[in-house]
This record gives C-alpha cells, structure tokens and sequence, in this order.
C-alpha cells in the first residue's frame, strides 16, 4: 500500500463526493432500494483503480456509510453491514488491478457489490419473493437488474475515459 498522504486523502474525499453527488442522479429506481444512477460507482473504482486495494476498500466503506445517511434502511445489523459498508467496500477490489487493464476491476468490484446483496436480499429481504420462487433466485434477479445495467454503464465510461486518456498523450 502507498504511504498515507495529503494527496491521497484529498483523492479520497474526492472521490467519495463525485460519487455521493452521482447517486442522487437516478435514472432508474427499484422498488425496495438500489437504482440505477448516472455513473455514482466510477469515482471510488477509479480511486482504487490509482490508488490501490486498501485505500480503494476505504473509501468504498466510507462511500457505503454515507449512502446509508442518505437512503437508511436497517432490518438487522448484519444486514446493515452487507447492504453498505461491505457492498460499497467491494468497489475497492478495483484496487487489485491498480495500474493495469481497468476493466477487470471494473467487473470485480461490481461483482463484489452484487454478492454483498445478493446474500443480503436471500437471507433478510426472502420474503419478498414470490411464492414459490427460490430466495437466492430473486435476490439475484432483482439485485442483477439494477448493477447489471450499472456495471455496462461504468464500463462504457472507463472505455471513453481511456479513449480521451489516448488522445491527450497524441495531442
């Protein structure tokens, strides 16, 4: 991990509001939480991306608690701790790919945040399921429906940021 410092705390927090600014901008919302939003999970992926898996899975912690400030919604605290610090935490697996291709951390953190409420949703939100559907099954569905759009749309923005990433060293 690099040493702590200004410019990385300053990273940080920077991060952490580009993305808590994104997620009020909803473009599709479900019906018991999670939506889908104009980008919100690019700058904690991209934080972690430069800066690494640790400082990446802190401010996808920190990320995660605030959301909770914003939307709260407490069943149980283990559900608590799946739905914000962990899920968002996972955006930081991003880190794991720090200065390599992008997009694999892109998939992976994403990733990390659908297994989060996937367990979540099939251990404490089982009711909501149909009669006779699998808990697992509707979890999946219902937490697939709003990252799946989520995640297309966070790599079509990393493919441009590399894009205008390219075409700044040409010019």
């Amino acid at each position: 991990m690099k040493g702590l410092n200004l410019r990385m705390v300053t990273r940080g927090g920077l991060a952490l509001a580009l993305g808590v600014v994104l997620s009020l901008i909803k473009i599709w919302q479900m019906p018991q939480g999670g939506s889908v939003t104009l980008l919100s999970m690019l700058p904690v992926i991209y934080f972690a991306y430069t800066e690494g898996l640790l400082p990446g899975i802190l401010v996808g912690v920190l990320y995660g608690l605030v959301q909770y400030l914003i939307e709260p919604y407490f069943a149980h605290p283990l559900q608590f701790l799946l739905d914000y610090p962990v899920a968002f935490g996972a955006l930081g697996l991003a880190g794991l790919f720090a200065n390599k291709s992008p997009y694999p951390g892109v998939v992976l953190a994403i990733l990390g945040r659908f297994l989060s409420h996937l367990v979540s949703g099939a251990v404490f939100f089982a009711s909501y399921a149909p009669k006779g559907q699998n808990p697992w099954v509707y979890s999946a569905i219902y937490n697939g429906s709003y990252l799946l759009p989520e995640l297309f749309l966070t790599l079509g923005a990393v493919f441009f940021l590399k894009i205008f990433e390219r075409l700044r060293k040409v010019v």
